[in-house]
């Protein structure tokens, strides 16, 4: 597929959505919820190997909550974390190709189930493979914080980054979704590992932001933002696992420094201790709160909206019902 194919998709899904496609919410959480175990350094890539099914639940859940874009369980799942559990390369790769296979093997039987009417207006989904940053491989919190040291460069970052791509892409996902990216050199290097890969699948990059005005580095959006308007292989970018407080003003920060599409999806509002491995509570929205900011997010120029960490299928229902303006 072309990435101008890839781009067709995703325009169509948008437009079939009226303008403003839905992300599904969290698979951690619906992970824990159906009683998986993720405390580990892992995190839910533990289920690739130890419970896929309930990975297949939770897209699943979301598809019938109304999700048009599965993102897969591959965000924390990188081939020197399998390796260092004692896999081989071959076993760590097939688990990579295991997390957008069990997406789409959720989204063909779910569209082959449903009944399509006016009231459902189901859409077939596509299937969106995560990529998560190398601060979450670390799982020491540094996404959040865009610290990597000395020692981490351009090379290095997309010598990380290279195989686990090139994988994923062989899977077939749909899209590519760069996720929790906290500093400018990360997205340098993605950037410059699409093009020399030549990659033909529309990409996005979120970013994560923990004031609400810059990158978790300190810096700034623009500085991030000018790396990707250079790219013709990025097609998206946005925020992802940052309260929602933050989310109007920055989507209306990017509208003003890029004419890629916006994609946003928050997390609860809750705050990811990444050193304790918990979350600390704050003023979460609640489900209907998080709906009615879904509705200010699109009207500023969100195309692409959906929920991160501690949101779950009640919060993409309330989305999707408030974006199609069902009660």
């Amino acid at each position: 597929m072309g990435i101008e194919k890839g781009r067709e998709m995703l325009e169509e899904i948008i437009e079939k959505a009226g303008g403003c496609a839905i992300v599904d919410g969290g698979l951690a959480t619906q992970l824990e919820k159906h009683g998986a175990s993720i405390n580990d350094p892992l995190w839910s890539a533990l289920c690739l190997f130890q419970n896929p099914h309930l990975i297949k639940r939770v897209h699943l859940e979301y598809m019938e909550a109304g999700a048009d874009i599965l993102v897969t369980s591959s965000y924390q799942a990188t081939l020197p974390g399998f390796q260092s559990r004692g896999m081989s390369m071959e076993e760590a790769e097939s688990l990579l190709v295991k997390s957008v296979k069990l997406a789409i093997q959720s989204r063909d039987e779910f569209w082959d189930t449903v009944s399509i009417t006016a009231e459902n207006s189901y859409r077939r989904a596509l299937v969106a493979a995560s990529i998560g940053s190398y601060g979450a491989y670390l799982a020491d919190g540094s996404e959040y914080s865009g610290i990597y040291g000395d020692d981490v460069s351009l090379k290095k970052l997309k010598d990380f980054h290279r195989r686990r791509l090139q994988v994923l892409v062989g899977a077939g996902p749909d899209l590519l979704a760069f996720e929790t990216i906290p500093n400018r050199i990360e997205t340098q290097a993605i950037v410059e590992l699409l093009d020399e890969e030549n990659i033909n699948i529309p990409s996005w990059i979120c970013f994560s932001s923990v004031d609400g005005e810059h990158v978790p580095s300190g810096e700034s959006f623009e500085e991030c933002l000018s790396v990707i308007n250079k790219s013709d292989k990025v097609a998206m970018a946005g925020i992802n696992c940052a309260p929602p407080q933050f989310i109007d003003g920055l989507i209306r920060r990017f509208k003003k420094i890029t004419n890629k599409m916006i994609v946003v999806y928050p997390n609860s509002g809750e705050i990811w201790d990444g050193k304790a491995k918990r979350w600390l509570a704050s003023q979460c929205s609640d489900d209907s709160a998080f709906s009615s900011m879904a509705l200010r997010w699109r009207d500023a120029g969100a195309k692409l909206i959906g929920g991160c960490c501690r949101t779950t299928p009640s919060t993409i229902r309330g989305i999707s019902n408030a974006l199609k303006g069902k009660p």
